[in-house]
């Protein structure tokens, strides 16, 4: 055997195996690249306007976005309650932009002041409920088709399933393989199972399936979602809510003036109110007056009305108490506060009656201890104000300091300072009528004041010093504080929660299960018979039980003694990829 060997460039034989020289391993390992750069330069297909938007509805539609979009909504919701609101109340809101006029007129143009009504607000709402109902749709029809075909074919071995047990049948029974079959599709059907027969071949076999409203139960759920998503949505956009303060024998009329505030819905409008109307003809408080350590402390609270659903309808006798409202013209009128409203005259210099009527005291404790302030812009010469505290059964305590000693008016005083000046209404600037700007104003009456602090019971009257006017205490009426609510979509809201609830319910605690009987006839007579169970989920060892129950009740049909559960249970995991690998 002879070598093989090569010439080099001086002439010289070399063996084969001798090693190649770096201009040979550059050579091949820049051919090497040029392999390797056919190999990775694919040039993907372009999707194309469709397949982008295949696929911007793929990603919309997943409920991973779903859950995104849910807490970005929580959290587009902050500002809400961070900044003042216009539709609640413009003021404020005003009041807010001349404070921080540096960044206030940028959070306004971010909409941050009608943050749920804002675009972006809008769009994060909108988004949600577009891939709420993506989501549910294609499940909702999956699950029909699924509904409606048959359970899976028989697999080859039932004894790879998490639960699987055989039962013996003696021969002189006389149950064919067949009989058994039925008799099982029978007994599963009772059972709540959806069955199919499959009585072809020398195995004749069961297929059964229950559970599937646990699917549907998911599919409600969501659903529900979307109804209340929907009936949020046309609360909001039609409807409103109104508070008023009523006293005693006014009445209240169901138009924009007559609300102290008004907070319509994006699309409101005027012409909707209902034109009803109500009276308050008393307001009734009931105290407890014989316990020692309640004494004092409200019962019931009861505002007795005569209301009218229209102005040519009878008048109907009605009442108001706490969490039992009124139901009127399509709205609830709530009760949800209450007070003393003592009842004042206000003259000027001139004689002249410069404000007459009650006004409302607003409570500050368990006693009604009020503050109260009374404004009187057309008092001559000048405008009167009055600031102070009504008590309800005044009391001197320490210091000569008076006080509340009760609830009930007793022994009703008021205590009031009082100031001169111009009052600012005649500007038409909005002003709160439960506070007095005394900056601008000179104070006349006041205990730190020669003429001291006007204290008036009911009845009295006091003049002011300097001819400047005067002030009376006439009588006490109760006022209640109330809320108008109406909410087109409060009923649908609350009927899409329950029924998402159920839903939700359903989902939990239903279980998705899969049975099959497969039963056969021995060379000696004797029938044969074995099933297979598996779960589709979580069942918490809830299959058992119910291969227990199963096998129970085949053995009772069959009348074969039922000598213990021949049941072996395995991995779910392996037996459910077993299962699909036989299926």
């Amino acid at each position: 055997m002879t070598d093989t060997k090569t010439e080099n460039q001086n002439g010289h034989e070399a063996p084969k195996s001798a090693k190649p020289s770096k201009q040979s391993k550059a050579s091949k390992a820049a051919g090497n690249r040029g392999k390797q750069a056919k190999r990775t330069d694919v040039v993907l297909p372009t999707l194309g306007p469709l397949g982008m938007l295949r696929w911007a509805w793929t990603q919309l539609t997943s409920m991973k976005t779903a859950l995104f979009l849910l807490l970005l909504l929580a959290v587009a919701a902050v500002p809400g309650s961070l900044f003042p609101q216009r539709p609640a109340n413009p003021a404020i809101v005003t009041q807010y932009l001349k404070d921080h006029a540096d960044y206030g007129p940028i959070l306004d143009k971010l909409q941050m002041f009608d943050v749920y009504s804002s675009a972006w607000f809008s769009a994060v709402y909108l988004l949600l409920f577009i891939s709420l109902i993506g989501c549910v749709v294609p499940r909702a029809i999956a699950h029909w088709k699924s509904w409606r075909s048959k359970p899976p074919r028989t697999p080859a071995r039932l004894s790879r399933l998490p639960v699987y047990g055989t039962l013996v049948v003696p021969a002189e029974a006389g149950l064919t393989a067949s009989d058994a079959a039925v008799q099982a599709a029978a007994l599963l059907k009772k059972r709540g199972y959806r069955v199919d027969l499959r009585s072809a071949g020398d195995l004749p076999s069961v297929g059964a399936e229950k559970g599937y409203l646990k699917e549907l139960g998911n599919l409600c759920f969501h659903s529900g979602l979307v109804g209340v998503l929907v009936s949020v949505a046309v609360g909001g956009l039609f409807g409103y809510s109104g508070q008023r303060t009523l006293v005693e024998g006014e009445t209240f009329v169901n138009t924009l003036v007559g609300y102290d505030t008004f907070n319509p819905g994006s699309n409101f409008q005027s012409g909707w109110l209902a034109p009803y109307s109500f009276r308050l003809d008393k307001f009734d408080v009931r105290y407890d007056r014989e316990s020692v350590k309640q004494f004092g402390q409200p019962l019931d609270f009861t505002a007795h009305v005569t209301t009218k659903d229209s102005p040519d309808a009878p008048e109907k006798q009605q009442d108001v108490k706490v969490n039992d409202p009124l139901s009127i013209g399509g709205t609830n009128v709530y009760l949800v506060g209450n007070g003393y409203a003592p009842v004042v005259t206000v003259r000027g210099g001139d004689g002249k009656i410069a404000f007459q009527g009650p006004v409302p005291a607003i409570p500050t404790d368990a006693v009604y201890t009020s503050t109260i302030v009374i404004k009187a812009p057309d008092a001559k010469p000048g405008q009167l104000g009055f600031v102070g505290f009504f008590l309800p059964t005044a009391e001197k305590g320490a210091n000569n300091v008076a006080f509340s000693a009760d609830p009930d008016p007793l022994n009703a005083q008021l205590n009031l300072n009082s100031y001169i000046g111009n009052l600012g209404l005649d500007k038409g600037t909005p002003q709160n009528v439960y506070a007095l700007d005394v900056a601008k104003l000179t104070q006349v009456n006041g205990r730190d004041k020669p003429a001291g602090g006007i204290v008036l019971g009911a009845g009295q009257s006091y003049t002011l010093p300097d001819g400047q006017g005067s002030i009376s205490f006439d009588g006490l009426k109760r006022y209640v504080a109330l809320d108008v609510h109406h909410n087109p979509g409060q009923e649908w809201a609350l009927g899409f929660a329950l029924f998402s609830l159920a839903g939700l319910i359903a989902s939990l605690f239903l279980t998705r299960r899969r049975l099959w009987v497969r039963a056969g006839n021995h060379e000696d007579g004797r029938t044969m018979v074995e099933y297979g169970l598996i779960t589709r989920g979580e069942d918490h060892g809830g299959l058992g039980a119910e291969g227990k129950s199963v096998r129970a009740a085949l053995a009772m049909a069959w009348g074969v003694p039922d000598d213990g559960p021949n049941e072996q249970t395995k991995n779910p995991q392996n037996a459910i990829d077993s299962t699909q690998k036989d299926a």
